[in-house]
């Protein structure tokens, strides 16, 4: 069961928008068995759409279209469908009710002119899919075993289209699948790496599973994914494959993506053991503390945050000392430790992380070298540093850093 999406708009083309239509239409259609074949952004042009329909027909079973479907001469997905199926506009009288219903109790800024009644227009094959959130209604038409499914490009009026109409019908009309994906994240070993430690398990996986390696600044996700005519048997399936993957990666596994991120490992571990927290952080910015923080309920174990970015800051509000910074410079284990023991006797709490480093462009107040990190961990025994090299792009130094402290806060409570 294949779908392809296509999305219509100039706007997208030329990067004025971010497709986020696609990517939630892709999983809406996930969870019901259809596969996305192919995803095509085109013109506000005739003779591309005509193409990009006659092309996903001969591919899939459901083309969903978003766009183009306003009351305005740019928009000409709706004469384009009539050329397409040899079809006409006719007037839809419900689609009209309701246009105007709309004008009536919320545009009353705006008084309903003849190009907004044009909304009710829609080709004579169509089935409505009556948008309540907007004045462009949803169409179905359906040919030679093929549905052809208009939208409008708005996302919210979208979102509700496809799930209040479009998906029910998908699932009244074909019989689909099961697709089934579940997600371990790991932290703190590379993509090759990994494959290494998991090769015969890989090779041995039943035909019907497969394995996708997903890298990202710090942290590899392996997801299984798995198709076939019955649930129980894929669920079933799944579940012992990642029983015989834990103790190949047991010591790098945070739990699967549809269950806990790290941050909330390690928030579910302060507040069930009592523990709290604060953070000093320099080229990361106060992104640790930003993360933990987004988690409800944080303010039982975080208790704050100093952002230390100027050296003078680390002198003048951290207290570390000026010829520690002088004798080791400040990024190295010394100022992070020193950050860390510091921060965490300020908010009095049980656990700190303190990182320092250059993030790049230029080196800033120290001579290491771009990517050069360390972090540090105080606890209730004693406070220790690490060294790392995150590469040489600034975002991903950062974002692997966040990542990899929170790994080490974590290992290091589970200690106790």
């Amino acid at each position: 069961m294949l779908a392809e999406i296509i999305t219509i708009g100039d706007e997208i083309l030329i990067g004025q928008i971010v497709d986020t239509n696609s990517v939630f239409i892709s999983k809406e259609l996930n969870k019901i068995g259809v596969s996305v074949y192919q995803i095509t952004s085109i013109q506000d042009d005739k003779e591309h759409i005509l193409q990009a329909l006659a092309d996903a027909r001969k591919r899939v079973q459901v083309v969903i279209i978003t766009g183009g479907l306003g009351p305005t001469k740019d928009d000409i997905t709706k004469h384009t469908l009539c050329e397409f199926f040899n079809d006409s506009l006719v007037e839809d009288k419900s689609v009209l009710a309701h246009v105007e219903e709309l004008f009536k109790k919320y545009i009353t800024s705006t008084p309903i002119s003849d190009i907004n009644r044009k909304q009710a227009l829609v080709p004579s094959k169509a089935t409505v899919l009556p948008n309540a959130f907007g004045t462009a209604p949803g169409m179905w038409i359906q040919e030679d075993g093929v549905a052809f499914v208009s939208l409008p490009g708005v996302p919210y009026e979208m979102k509700n289209l496809i799930t209040d109409k479009v998906i029910p019908k998908i699932i009244s009309d074909f019989k689909r699948p099961y697709i089934l994906h579940k997600t371990v994240v790991t932290y703190g070993l590379g993509e090759s790496a990994i494959a290494d430690k998991i090769e015969d398990w890989e090779n041995n996986l039943p035909e019907f599973i497969k394995l996708a390696y997903l890298p990202n600044l710090g942290k590899v996700r392996l997801r299984l994914s798995a198709k076939g005519p019955d649930m129980q048997i894929l669920e079933n399936a799944v579940e012992e494959e990642i029983k015989k993957l834990i103790p190949l990666i047991g010591n790098i596994m945070y739990g699967t993506e549809d269950e806990e991120t790290l941050e909330q490992v390690v928030a579910k571990l302060l507040t069930k053991k009592g523990l709290t927290l604060a953070t000093a952080e320099s080229f990361t910015g106060g992104k640790i503390a930003e993360q933990l923080t987004a988690i409800p309920g944080a303010s039982a174990y975080f208790k704050g945050s100093v952002v230390s970015y100027a050296t003078e800051a680390k002198i003048d509000v951290l207290k570390v000392s000026k010829e520690l910074v002088t004798a080791y410079s400040v990024v190295s284990e010394e100022v992070a430790s020193e950050m860390a023991k510091n921060v965490k006797q300020l908010f009095k709490t049980d656990y700190a992380i303190a990182t320092t480093g250059n993030a790049g462009p230029t080196k800033g107040d120290s001579d290491a070298e771009i990517g050069t990190v360390f972090i540090a961990i105080a606890s209730p025994t004693g406070v220790h540093a690490q060294e790392f090299t995150m590469g040489n792009h600034r975002e991903r130094i950062v974002e692997k850093s966040v990542n990899k402290a929170l790994e080490l806060l974590q290992k290091e409570i589970s200690k106790i």
